[in-house]
């Protein structure tokens, strides 16, 4: 049973780092190297670089927008600030199985910050590379508000 307030990292946890081509030459000293978080000890592997590549359904894992908690006014906020970027697509809270919102928390210091998981879906290509870039909401440096293509289920042949 995990612990309240403790990262569970498993094989397949993968630690991303996002910065402009001309940086990433600043990450490969990393390769090999232990880092120390708190009293646990993990080591990096040979980093992996991944393009932003164009996809027509975004999601993220948890998008804070300060001062909306409830789904609703939260949606509407969030297509706000699609607009406001100029994008064109549709946004919806990701639902937990019983058809409820998945709302998410984060714990930053002292204080818990609530938000949801988000998907963007019918993103054309120059759309969904701003999403991409830039993401919406607040806390992005903190991970949340950062969007990944939806990866489709089954072969991909």
């Amino acid at each position: 049973m995990p612990k309240s307030g403790v990262i569970q990292l498993t094989k397949n946890s993968r630690l991303r780092i996002r910065l402009p081509m001309d940086q990433v030459r600043l990450v490969y000293p990393l390769a090999g190297k232990p880092l120390r978080i708190g009293k646990h000890t993990i080591r990096l592997e040979i980093p992996e670089i991944y393009l932003l590549e164009p996809a027509e359904k975004l999601r993220s894992r948890i998008v804070i927008i300060q001062g909306y908690q409830e789904a609703e006014s939260f949606l509407a906020a969030a297509q706000r600030q699609l607009e406001q970027l100029g994008i064109q697509a549709k946004a919806f809270i990701i639902k937990n199985h019983d058809g409820s919102p998945k709302r998410r928390s984060i714990k930053i210091k002292r204080f818990t910050v609530v938000g949801f998981g988000l998907e963007i879906i019918n993103l054309s290509n120059e759309d969904s590379l701003t999403l991409l870039r830039y993401g919406i909401g607040g806390k992005r440096k903190m991970g949340c508000g950062v969007f990944l293509p939806v990866k489709r289920k089954g072969n991909a042949s």
